[in-house]
């Protein structure tokens, strides 16, 4: 992993809309433009919250197996995986549960101990509970939806490549996201990215400035 970013350089990153940033990545052709965002199964359930950045701490878990013996080490894996991490963390948790839609393994218990220890939020493809909570907590969510009980709860494993939303997140990736969605920023670009989204953002006004003036037609803008 490259040298982690200061906390100037991740506040810079977050005065910019993860739509932006996804928008930026674009142009130092390092992945396909189909790659690396999430789609709108994982939608921002606190877009009050604005965008979090951060690094993934990555875990599996499966909550509607019946019978299936509960690994407190995975919990525990997991929480020195965060402490251990480049701050600020985000938590990537992949969802292997056998009745999917009914898999809930994150409540207003496991973001206490997690902010605790540096998370600021979580990505994940399973549900989620205790959201008045979590909210007031300041804990970012995103998430396809809410589930009312944990089932038979249950970590796998922790720190493994897991895939939300197709899109692969290895442990250390930098995630970016708010009420646009998520993106994953390769660490490769990362300090270069806020210049170039800020080009992006001048060239995207200055087009929409454009359009609104005396000077628009649609043969101009077809030449354009």
């Amino acid at each position: 992993m490259q040298e982690p970013l200061n906390d100037a350089e991740l506040d810079a990153l977050r005065q910019i809309d993860t739509a932006t940033i996804a928008n930026a990545i674009e142009h130092f052709d390092i992945r396909s433009n189909t790659d690396g965002f999430m789609g709108w199964d994982i939608r921002c359930m606190f877009p009050e919250m604005g965008v979090m950045v951060g690094y993934a701490v990555t875990a599996t878990l499966d909550t509607t197996t019946h019978g299936r013996v509960h690994d407190r080490e995975a919990r525990f894996q997991m929480f020195e995986a965060i402490e251990a991490s480049p701050k600020p963390v985000v938590l990537a948790l992949k969802d292997l549960s056998s009745k999917p839609k009914h898999g809930c393994h994150f409540g207003d218990g496991l973001a206490t101990v997690s902010m605790r220890l540096g998370a600021i939020g979580l990505v994940t493809d399973g549900g989620v509970r205790d959201v008045d909570t979590v909210r007031e907590m300041g804990f970012h969510y995103f998430a396809p939806g809410m589930v009312p009980a944990h089932g038979n709860f249950g970590f796998m494993e922790a720190q493994v490549p897991v895939r939300i939303s197709g899109v692969l997140v290895n442990p250390g990736d930098l995630i970016h996201g708010d009420e646009n969605g998520v993106v994953t920023i390769p660490n490769e670009i990362a300090r270069d990215l806020v210049a170039a989204a800020n080009d992006v953002l001048e060239r995207e006004k200055a087009s929409r400035d454009w359009v609104n003036s005396d000077n628009f037609s649609l043969e101009k803008l077809r030449q354009r």
